[in-house]
């Protein structure tokens, strides 16, 4: 049986949690996603697996044709009241966009999804097809070298007195299921596929993809105050949470 990896059945809760301005989507991925993407008026933007349109409603605001693409429908009906007619909204899985025309997109964003989509070779050729010549893609994703669902973690070197990252596997491919919202016993579950960098750069290439331009970005969070507040600090400016990668059609 196909797992679920869609997040339409806590639909509410997480765009209860988009709405927290201390979170990581708040504080450390919009502000950095609109410095490299350099939003124009008069372009065309695609954000992709958009959830409940927490970047589709300020893509919009900055005046371009705005597209969301989610495979929820219960996400994208929080999305459509949210951002009315500003956006067209589309349900649909990331890899097929059989709505769109060829090359009549500009820009594609696509946040923190990829890790949750099974047939991403499918999803890029799809991107491919639908963005102009030259346009653009940007990926934002849970960094695979420091964040493998299962198999990292931090730990703490009492000898040392530092705390460090453990990574217990990286080469191998794998998917988890993992709690959609630890803590509150929801029991509701997605399915996360880590891949390594090289298994994504080798897939844009073979998609017609050049990669542009990454930087890895670290927490903005500090620790409460403790024995190992600086330490747990120096750590989070160490080792960067999430990896950006911007890709260009060739």
């Amino acid at each position: 049986m196909k797992k679920e990896t869609s997040w339409g059945k806590v639909a509410n809760w997480y765009d209860k949690y988009l709405s927290d301005e201390d979170n990581y989507h708040n504080k450390v991925i919009l502000p950095n996603l609109l410095r490299l993407m350099s939003l124009k008026a008069d372009e065309t933007v695609l954000d992709l697996a958009c959830g409940s349109g927490f970047l589709t409603k300020v893509i919009a605001q900055s005046g371009t044709k705005t597209i969301g693409v989610d495979v929820s429908k219960e996400l994208i009906e929080i999305a459509k009241k949210e951002i009315g007619n500003k956006a067209t909204f589309f349900v649909s899985s990331a890899d097929d966009l059989s709505f769109l025309p060829d090359q009549t997109v500009n820009k594609i964003a696509i946040v923190l999804a990829i890790q949750n989509i099974e047939p991403v070779k499918k999803m890029l050729s799809e991107c491919h097809r639908v963005l102009e010549t030259n346009g653009k893609m940007y990926i934002v994703m849970n960094h695979p070298a420091f964040r493998i669902p299962k198999n990292s973690s931090w730990q703490w070197d009492e000898k040392n007195k530092s705390q460090y990252r453990r990574v217990d596997s990286y080469l191998s491919e794998s998917k988890e299921e993992i709690e959609m919202h630890p803590g509150e016993k929801s029991g509701e579950k997605t399915i996360s596929f880590h891949r390594p960098l090289q298994y994504y750069f080798k897939l844009f290439t073979n998609e017609s993809f050049t990669g542009s331009r990454l930087e890895e970005w670290i927490s903005h969070k500090k620790s409460i105050e403790g024995p190992r507040q600086k330490e747990e600090d120096r750590t989070r400016k160490e080792i960067p949470l999430f990896l950006f990668i911007e890709l260009s059609k060739k």
